[in-house]
């Protein structure tokens, strides 16, 4: 029996979620707990995640397991579920509630006074994570779900006692449609999902409809540097807020940016013009420059005093697979990131150039057949911004290749443009490769949202 919103938990001791690895469905079984619900779940993969679920006293069984639904009162289950899954099928059988993820966060979002949705096509962890910081240093004492692991929090998500719900928020599917929030930040709007929005105009006006949403005592904080953002003002009736580097009549800007031998950011913050203060970043990147702003816009929206701001984000060393420090070998240097759209990359390998380094190495997995085909000539162009460049199979995520598309076609491409790339599948080659050709003061960067995130231990160790 599928749910198309919920209202109250009332009457719902066990509660079930298919696909409970997932970072922000892990959340969610966490926050069930400690509210006293009955929680279990399955999931195709073990992970760390799994497996601090399990320490903490949740049942999570690894593949599915048709026992734990039919005892479920309701049954979550995350976007990539098919209505083929066992275990949505004995829900049906047995007319079990099922609740989509989306929905049911949407849910989680009207239980809160102040909730606040990070939204856009990129950096909307980093983003999320550096308000929670802002929010934590001012002890406003914040619930908080963000897409990795945040060491601030030892883990992806916060119980906090306050109003304040700060969300990443996903437009995969539309799934932040069923979101009502106080306050939104929207980062960018890019061709992205396109397996499902098939258009850039469909992404348009889905951000166009999520911005309508937000509550006309609220407040929309935007990209002034991102035309369509910009026009978001026609959907909303909240207070309207933009930030932005090149265009300065945004009403927060940063000017003076520089950068130090780590590449981290720092620069001067102006809200209507005049000086409001002084920022160091210690992350890499002018991305994260356009990210500390729209974190800064909120922050002053809620009050924060300037001197949280500034101390909050100057200790912000980033998010588990945001350019990642890994560690190091043969004074080689050693960074994962999560970048799997071409715009992203752009961004990562523009972070990277602040860097003091002797060549770049990066290792690439493309993610899902239908974004690799889409975007082929474009990531064969940002890929070129590397010294070095491997790309290793696919990962497939949701799909199968239907389209015909491999990495091969992309190494082609890239050889196209000039560049030289070698295709390697299996990791034990890439690792050998590398540890044979790489230089001392080199860097090397994996890049992708799948397995690729193993070779940069492997290397370490």
């Amino acid at each position: 029996m599928e749910l198309d919103k919920i209202e109250s938990l009332d009457g719902y001791k066990n509660i079930h979620l298919i696909g409970i690895g997932g970072v922000s469905m892990s959340a969610i079984a966490e926050t069930l707990k400690a509210w006293g619900y009955h929680v279990t779940g399955s999931d195709l993969n073990k992970s760390e995640l799994t497996d601090s679920l399990i320490a903490d006293g949740i049942e999570v069984f690894i593949g599915h397991s048709t026992e734990l639904a039919k005892n479920a009162d309701l049954i979550i289950y995350n976007a990539a579920i098919s209505d083929t899954d066992p275990e949505i099928v004995i829900a049906n059988e047995k007319n079990i509630p099922l609740i989509g993820r989306g929905k049911f966060v949407g849910f989680l979002t009207r239980k809160y006074k102040e909730a606040i949705c990070v939204a856009g096509t990129h950096g909307k962890t980093t983003t999320t994570s550096m308000l929670a910081c802002c929010f934590l240093e001012a002890n406003m004492d914040p619930s908080i779900e963000v897409g990795a692991i945040l060491k601030e929090l030892n883990g992806n998500y916060r119980i906090g006692k306050s109003e304040y719900f700060i969300l990443e928020s996903c437009e995969y599917k539309a799934n932040f449609l069923n979101f009502l929030p106080n306050t939104a930040i929207v980062l960018n709007i890019d061709n992205d999902h396109l397996d499902y929005y098939k258009t850039f105009e469909n992404i348009v006006k889905t951000f166009n409809e999520f911005s309508s949403l937000v509550d006309e005592n609220g407040c929309l904080v935007v990209n002034g540097d991102d035309e369509n953002c910009c026009n978001l003002k026609n959907y909303t009736k909240s207070k309207f807020i933009s930030y932005g580097i090149e265009n300065e009549n945004a009403d927060f800007t940063a000017k003076n940016i520089s950068f130090d031998d780590n590449g981290f950011a720092e620069f001067d913050c102006y809200k209507n013009q005049q000086l409001y203060t002084h920022i160091k970043l210690s992350v890499t990147g002018k991305h994260n420059v356009l990210n500390a702003l729209a974190t800064i816009s909120v922050c002053d929206y809620y009050n924060i005093d300037k001197t949280y701001i500034v101390s909050a984000l100057s200790k912000f060393t980033g998010a588990s697979r945001r350019l990642e420090y890994k560690g190091s070998f043969n004074d080689i240097s050693v960074f994962d990131d999560y970048a799997h759209h071409p715009t992203e990359i752009l961004a990562t390998a523009k972070a990277v150039k602040n860097k003091k380094y002797r060549e770049s190495w990066v290792i690439f997995q493309p993610h899902t057949y239908s974004r690799t085909l889409e975007h082929l000539s474009k990531f064969a162009e940002v890929l070129t911004n590397f010294d070095n460049i491997i790309v290793t199979d696919i990962y497939a995520a949701r799909e199968k290749n239907t389209f015909g598309i491999s990495s091969n076609d992309l190494v082609e491409e890239i050889k196209k443009l000039g560049k030289d790339a070698k295709y390697i599948s299996d990791f034990d080659e890439i690792l050998k490769y590398i540890k044979t050709n790489a230089q001392s003061k080199d860097i090397v960067i994996t890049l992708g949202a799948g397995t690729v995130t193993e070779i940069g231990p492997m290397l370490v160790d």
